[in-house]
């Protein structure tokens, strides 16, 4: 037999390869139904396995043949070929990206330094230590093509040992390491190439911010770039980085997230750019996944997302939420996902929440999903909030405690008003979602009013009864000067509620008037108190007068304008006084004793000794939604339609 190392071809004919020696072969090699057929030498005096295989066979005689199986072999025929070349003393090249199955096949076979010296093991070992774990190119090149060979990798500690050594590049500053070290150069030359050596490598540069290392481990696998991050995690990485990643590698696979994609690190994410001399496109990566691929990835990333909140990160957790919904995951996803929104929906946005319906429900948009996430806000405000990401990564907002639940009643309001346009939507889930969050969260009620409105405007066969049960949500109280004024001439509005409104509207203007003439005397609106507990300068400081007020001549214009209303409104109030007294008057004959007459509030009738008298007493609530009228509307024709349905008495 010629000494092996002469030794340089191998040939393939169909399913069967042959070492070209000259010699005809008595070993046959048998890896995923491919024949080798080599010789006994050459693989018995590296491979302890086949040695202890052969001399288990009990061949005897020259002449005789062997054939084994080889099952399971790591890296299938093509890694076997490697081997096989090794052994024949043909130059074998490892690198990065055969190195861990390399290992595997050396490991499988016992090639230790037994069984020669410098074996393959050994060869690997040092090119791994040497070479491979102080390379961050060569690190994500080795982790890309390991899937294969996962399992038995495990078993080699070879998949902890480069996982170990990204974490600690990337716990490291990039600007530290060298050319060899990284994919991105600091030298440019005029032309904007990364320079190695002053040798101008046609690479481009990109500054090196807190992500650099996102896009390349998004070329990993699922399984890879999970366990990545757990690694990570030891290595004590912070967790806006780590989301930031998973972020990233979630918007590049999931479909339909990367409309929601936004930088996470400012400017920087604009300036990502792949440096071409080290392209990982034809590495193998998850770049197509089916709907269950998908389903198995978000469940992955949202098992390792950080308890955290930040705008940013509850905008991704909203665009989860949506593809969630798109591909129908499980019901506990869902849920999950829910939860963790509402405990921080009060930095969600209006375009954001708008999550449309993708089940068979008739609505537009998925209303139910926004009514849990109130409930899971709601319930969140009696504990402790979620921890907020260290600055800047995931922009942290900090705000007093009481802020939140403001900021989560005007989201709610403008969703209202968004979604009230749907025909579909049914008046108990308005009710529903206006009643979800307490009475404390609205300082004034303009947002839930306009949101009304338009739902009475696009559904304008509604009864006033069901129109008079969402008004029952409003505090009347708290709407302000203007508001009052166009509820007061909403021709939508039941007339019980537009009494109700017209009467705390005159109340808002007396005091308002009073609170301006005390300023304009002593510069300092008084606390002059009106049922609610509130002053006359809290509303003229919430209507916006206090600056007004203080110039004396527009005061007085102002004035002026609040005394005509006011005036106005005592007319139209006397006009529906005199009606009421007509209708009264024709009833009394048939009646034994005076009778309460309703008309949103509570009226009592003048006595017979007191039928001269000018006014109306009124009984008067102290609840807002309960508070009666002394005023009401002389608008006969334009009501006509509400009277005709609308009883007087009791």
């Amino acid at each position: 037999m010629p000494p092996v190392a002469k030794v340089s071809e191998f040939d393939r004919e169909g399913n069967d390869w042959f070492c070209k020696t000259g010699l005809s072969s008595d070993i046959t090699v048998v890896v995923d139904d491919v024949k080798f057929h080599l010789h006994k030498f050459p693989l018995v005096s590296k491979c302890g396995k086949l040695a202890r295989m052969y001399e288990d066979s009990n061949i005897t005689g020259k002449e005789s043949l062997w054939t084994t199986v080889l099952e399971e072999f790591p890296g299938g025929a093509d890694n076997f070929l490697l081997v096989a070349r090794f052994c024949y003393g043909t130059r074998v090249d490892i690198t990065s990206k055969n190195i861990v199955s390399t290992h595997c096949a050396a490991d499988y076979l016992e090639m230790t330094n037994e069984y020669g010296e410098d074996n393959l093991i050994s060869q690997v070992e040092t090119f791994l230590h040497k070479h491979v774990l102080r390379s961050w190119k060569d690190c994500i090149l080795a982790l890309q093509s390991c899937s294969p060979v996962l399992k038995s990798a495990e078993k080699l500690q070879t998949i902890p040992k480069i996982m170990n050594a990204v974490s600690t590049m990337v716990c490291t500053d990039p600007s530290l390491f060298g050319w060899p070290m990284m994919m991105y150069g600091t030298l440019q030359s005029p032309g904007g190439s990364i320079l190695w050596n002053g040798i101008n490598t046609g690479a481009r540069m990109r500054s090196a911010g807190s992500d650099w290392w996102y896009e390349d481990v998004s070329y990993l696998s699922v399984d890879l770039f999970k366990r990545l991050i757990k690694t990570m995690e030891t290595k004590g990485i912070r967790a806006e980085s780590l989301a930031g990643a998973m972020m990233y590698y979630a918007r590049k696979y999931l479909a339909g997230l990367g409309r929601w994609q936004s930088g996470t690190s400012g400017d920087s994410s604009k300036s990502r750019r792949r440096v071409v001399s080290f392209s990982l496109a034809t590495a193998s990566s998850p770049s197509s996944m089916s709907p269950v691929d998908q389903i198995a990835l978000l469940e992955t990333i949202l098992s390792l997302l950080p308890e955290k909140r930040g705008r940013s990160f509850c905008k991704f957790l909203l665009g989860l939420l949506r593809v969630a919904f798109i591909l129908g995951v499980d019901g506990n996803c869902v849920k999950k996902l829910e939860k963790r929104i509402g405990m921080q929906l009060e930095l969600a946005t209006l375009e954001n929440l708008l999550i449309l319906n993708y089940s068979d429900s008739e609505t537009l948009y998925n209303v139910d999903c926004v009514e849990r996430m109130i409930c899971h806000f709601v319930s969140s405000l009696s504990s402790s909030q979620l921890p907020e990401f260290s600055p800047p990564s995931l922009d942290p907002v900090t705000s007093p405690s009481s802020v939140p639940l403001r900021k989560v009643a005007k989201l709610v309001d403008n969703y209202m008003a968004e979604v009230a346009s749907d025909v579909n939507l049914k008046p108990d889930k308005m009710r529903s979602l206006a009643a979800a969050l307490p009475e404390s969260s609205r300082p004034l009620y303009d947002g839930l009013y306009r949101a009304f409105d338009i739902y009475f405007k696009e559904h304008p066969w509604l009864s006033d009864r069901d129109k008079e049960q969402l008004c029952s949500i409003m505090d009347y109280q708290r709407l302000s000067i203007d508001a009052c004024a166009h509820a007061s001439h909403n021709d939508r509005l039941p007339l019980r509620v537009v009494l109700q409104v017209l009467f705390f509207e005159q109340m808002h203007l007396r005091t308002a008037l009073a609170g301006g003439l005390n300023v304009t005397n002593t510069e300092t609106a008084p606390a002059v108190t009106i049922p609610g507990g509130r002053t006359g300068q809290e509303i003229v400081q919430r209507d916006g007068w206090v600056t007004i007020v203080r110039q004396n001549q527009v005061l007085k214009v102002d004035m002026q304008k609040m005394r005509s209303r006011v005036g106005e409104l005592e007319d139209e109030f006397q006009s529906i006084k005199q009606e009421m007294k007509k209708r009264v008057s024709k009833s009394s004959s048939s009646m034994s004793s005076p009778r309460l007459v309703k008309l949103g509030c509570k009226f009592l009738l003048p006595r017979a000794s007191d039928a001269k008298n000018d006014t109306v007493h009124s009984s008067v609530s102290s609840t807002p939604r309960s508070a009666t009228a002394d005023h009401a509307l002389p608008r006969s024709s334009r009501h006509s339609k509400h009277r005709k349905s609308f009883s007087f008495f009791g």
